[in-house]
């Protein structure tokens, strides 16, 4: 059996760390503002993982001292009256943050709510215009995971520069912003995703390797140059042979973690990020406030 020697980038400690400067931010500058930063989740229907998702965001802004301003729709809701309600909120000057918690019912337009948000209350940075603010690399609301893992490899002083950095997957979400931002750091970047030829080739060149594919496994040692940055943004739940379900990743940690210089585990690696980088966009957007 292979031993560990790739060093652990540990995501839960450094969003512990950020949300406790968060909160002594916050209580620093809500005298002059009168009011807490407010955050609204919008979430229709029943889904029990989005409901978890959901809490854990709740729990995170009463740790830090951002008010919730969450709402929970039946899934029958209809498109109409969620953009009414997100009118409002865009209006509303006690909310800085607004993200609409996926997925949605099939009925219901994801992408057409999210054009209804305020740019600079879209607390999960996915909207057109904090896109083009990042392509363009303007300050602007930047989309929370991708983010995380820029901290995450800031915190860890892990070299971008010159580096060459794979980012496997394409999505909206990760992907695409994630290159973004490593080309922004002056890495050299590749995407893959699910089509492109040799993708074991390509991941073995990566000094910087990002799995994004939402595949599990899909990565493993072989996959991975030694010595690389293995960043993990995979969340699957697999069930096992006993019928116990577990979280994993996109990349086969135990495997790997014998090759890899540098690897984020799951859970506690780029997922507890993700929630600090949404916190830090809220409070991103209340601090404008002052500036007014």
């Amino acid at each position: 059996m292979k031993t560990q020697t790739a060093k652990l980038l540990d995501g839960k400690a450094l969003a512990a760390k950020i949300q406790q400067e968060l909160s002594v931010a916050i209580t620093e500058l809500q005298p002059e503002v009168g009011r807490p930063p407010g955050l609204a989740v919008l979430m229709v229907g029943d889904n029990p993982a989005s409901a978890a998702y959901v809490r854990n965001k709740e729990k995170a802004c009463a740790k830090v001292g951002i008010a919730s301003f969450g709402k929970h729709f039946p899934a029958q809701t209809t498109q109409g009256e969620l953009e009414e309600v997100i009118t409002a909120l865009n209006h509303d000057e006690r909310v800085d943050g607004i993200l609409v918690q996926l997925p949605l019912p099939n009925h219901l337009d994801a992408v057409s709510l999210l054009h209804q948000i305020d740019p600079d209350k879209d607390a999960d940075g996915l909207h057109p215009v904090n896109l083009g603010r990042l392509v363009r690399g303007e300050t602007g609301l930047r989309s929370c995971t991708p983010a995380g893992v820029m901290r995450l490899l800031e915190e860890y002083e892990i070299p971008l520069q010159g580096k060459q950095a794979v980012v496997v997957g394409r999505s909206i979400l990760v992907g695409k912003p994630m290159a973004l931002m490593l080309l922004e750091a002056d890495a050299t970047v590749t995407i893959a995703h699910s089509r492109s030829h040799d993708l074991k080739a390509i991941a073995q060149n990566a000094d910087i390797l990002i799995a994004a594919a939402g595949r599990p496994g899909l990565i493993s040692a072989d996959m991975v140059k030694p010595g690389a940055v293995v960043v993990d943004v995979g969340m699957n739940r697999v069930t096992d042979t006993s019928g116990k379900s577990r979280l994993v990743g996109d990349v086969d940690l135990e495997s790997t973690a014998a090759v890899a210089g540098f690897i984020t585990p799951v859970p506690g690696g780029v997922g507890p990020m993700t929630v600090a980088l949404l916190l830090q966009n809220t409070f991103a957007s209340y601090s404008r406030a002052v500036k007014k």
